[in-house]
């Protein structure tokens, strides 16, 4: 079993940055697919980046692209999200979340674990 862990949320200023993390625990995720999800309140849980574990393929939603980067240390069982220029819309409860399948994967239903999150809210 795979248990995952968010941490980093908080308050931050619009134009500004935050880190999130995220650990894995009780099983080796280094081989894993890994991704970050985010779900504002009333919508739908939204993708926001993903990251393979062979080649290291990385691929955002398109509201995330070129502010946010994602990134891994196997090392570690940690994933990371970094989120520079914040803006308000941003403002969600974030997710993290694993997959054993190889491969892209941008759909909710595509990851089989996931983390309990950690609210980020962009003031404007």
């Amino acid at each position: 079993q795979v248990q995952l862990v968010e941490s980093g949320g908080g308050l931050v200023q619009a134009g500004g940055s935050l880190k999130l993390s995220c650990t894995a625990s009780g099983r080796i995720v280094s081989t894993y697919t890994m991704g970050w999800f985010r779900q504002a309140p009333g919508k739908e849980r939204e993708f926001v980046a993903t990251i393979t574990w062979r080649d290291s393929r990385l691929y955002y939603a398109d509201s995330v692209k070129g502010r946010f980067t994602i990134s891994r240390d196997n090392a570690k069982n940690t994933l990371y999200l970094q989120m520079n220029s914040a803006k308000p819309e941003d403002t969600a409860v974030y997710y993290c979340a694993a997959d054993p399948r190889a491969g892209v994967r941008s759909r909710r239903e595509d990851y089989k674990h996931w983390g309990q999150g950690t609210q980020v809210t962009v003031s404007s």
